[in-house]
């Protein structure tokens, strides 16, 4: 083992992988910052480009557009409510209302510590843990995966406010209704198309994301008429704060970059599970430990709401390289492109990567942790700058976000329908926004919808259509137990508050 890390050390500081890390990771934070042009997108742009260099030359490349993609998607989060990426969806909900209060350098400074520290930690863990965690990975089966995106719905209770669990248990619920669109993947028939072709694939996440988010948010802005709010906001805007931590802010994000780098990295190394899952269950745990008074916080910019996610989700991208590398078997859509690279250069992920070309094996793993202090170096200079595009008058920022909302979508699959779509969902999402329905549990019911689906049917064809499954193996009982420990909890708080507040008024008959 010390003699392939230090044959991976070897690789990784060569000067051409050394620039091969750079230009991975400034060409996917800007490819990630436009909206509807993720991971999946940056890497495929590199493909082609790679084909000339060694195996592990190619790979360094893609890994550092993976995380860089990551990182920069996290910013048109923050700066303009425009998730384009499953990923950074959590990143929004505290990252956004931080750079409307006029903190937008200090949003993307905890966003990029944040980032660098849970991709450092987790290629720490992948350096140590790697072949351990691939034995790992394989003992879950259909049953602990379809128990883990129930406890990752669970996470809904931490995207509600006071009061609107069932709120959100609602768009939760829609939101799974939204994934059965398109065509059954296991009987293979169209299913609630109505007869549209265009349906037949099913509703894709862009579009309800930058539907949900972007676009809503962009037209909420037109509706507002008080110009007093307008004034206010603008002047927030071009006040856009200093990007340095206070102690009290640096001891708040520790633990959680702690927490949340264990909780991303070991998600990440579940296959299908990904860096998306890692940081909504990052930000629910976060959410749920809360005192009363922190959680008032979450969702209109909290440092702990934000370190979260952004932690877990780049710790989840150098977990998901455990089953490409151990096992050949892709953790994320975005490693599935890597690995149909990695075969065209004739190189076989799996087992025997580790003996046959350890080189390979371990010089990615070491450009992880180079990456993400390039990332950390590259980006920190650039906040500033990057920021000012808030500063931009409404007039002129309203029309950006619309462009790149509606185009970042048609560009993805050049049908006319799509927009027509996300002008509905859009028209829809403000019509709920305003009866205060939150739209992040619809997000992630509509995420983990299908994968939960797939588990469940293969769960129940391997257990003879016996409900069985779900307590038969310690693992997926466990999971379960917690999922409804977690979902019981508000609840019960609020069961609680109600009976306290109920013995607090006097029996006046007007409670």
């Amino acid at each position: 083992m010390l003699e392939g890390i230090f044959s991976g050390l070897s690789t990784a500081v060569m000067p051409i992988n050394l620039l091969m890390v750079a230009v991975g990771c400034f060409a996917g934070t800007f490819i990630g910052m436009l909206p509807g042009l993720g991971p999946i997108t940056a890497i495929a742009l590199m493909i082609p480009i790679t084909y000339g260099f060694d195996p592990s030359t190619g790979l360094i490349l893609m890994a550092g557009v993976y995380y860089g993609a990551i990182f920069g998607g996290s910013t048109s989060s923050i700066l303009i409510n425009a998730p384009g990426v499953a990923g950074t969806v959590a990143t929004a909900f505290d990252g956004y209302p931080m750079a409307q209060k006029g903190q937008a350098g200090k949003a993307l400074a905890i966003a990029a510590y944040s980032s660098f520290s849970g991709g450092t930690i987790a290629a720490i863990f992948l350096l140590v843990a790697a072949p351990v965690l691939a034995s790992v990975s394989l003992s879950f089966q259909s049953g602990d995966y379809f128990a883990l995106m129930v406890l990752g719905l669970t996470a809904v209770s931490a995207f509600a406010g006071k009061g609107q669990v069932l709120k959100a248990i609602t768009m939760t619920l829609f939101g799974i209704m939204l994934s059965t669109i398109g065509t059954d993947p296991a009987a293979g028939v169209a299913r609630f198309t109505f007869g549209n072709m265009d349906l037949i694939d099913g509703i894709s996440f862009l579009l309800l994301a930058m539907s949900t988010f972007a676009l809503s948010e962009a037209l909420l802005s037109i509706l507002r008429p008080t110009k007093d709010t307008r004034t206010d906001e603008e002047r927030a805007l071009k006040n856009l704060g200093s990007m340095k931590l206070s102690k009290e802010e640096v001891k708040t994000m520790i633990p959680v970059i702690g927490r949340s780098s264990v909780l991303g990295f070991f998600t990440g190394v579940l296959p299908g599970a990904g860096a998306t899952i890692a940081s909504f269950l990052a930000y629910g745990m976060e959410r749920n430990i809360a005192s009363a008074k922190e959680k008032l916080q979450f969702g209109k910019g909290s440092i702990r709401g934000l370190a979260a996610p952004e932690t877990a989700n780049n710790a989840a991208c150098s977990g998901s390289f455990v089953p490409l590398l151990t096992l050949g078997i892709p953790g994320s859509g975005t490693t599935a492109v890597m690995m149909g690279a990695l075969i065209s250069y004739g190189v076989q992920p799996g087992p025997r990567l580790f003996v046959e070309q350890p080189e390979v094996f371990w010089s990615v793993i070491i450009s992880m942790y180079i990456g993400n202090i390039v990332l950390l170096v590259l980006n920190l200079p650039l906040i500033p700058y990057i920021s000012r595009l808030l500063a931009l008058p409404q007039q002129l920022l309203v029309p950006f976000v619309l462009f790149f909302s509606l185009i970042g979508v048609y560009l993805v699959t050049f049908n006319a329908f799509d927009i027509h779509m996300m002008v509905i969902a859009a028209a829809i999402a403000i019509g709920l926004r305003l009866l205060n329905y939150p739209m992040a549990p619809m997000l992630l019911g509509f995420i983990l919808g299908s994968m939960m689906e797939e588990n469940l049917r293969r769960a129940l064809m391997i257990s003879d259509g016996s409900l069985a499954f779900l307590w038969e193996r310690p693992i997926t009982l466990v999971i379960l137990l917690l999922s409804a420990l977690f979902l019981s909890a508000p609840l019960v708080g609020n069961l609680r508050q109600w009976v306290k507040n109920r013995k607090a008024v006097p029996n006046d008959g007007e409670f």
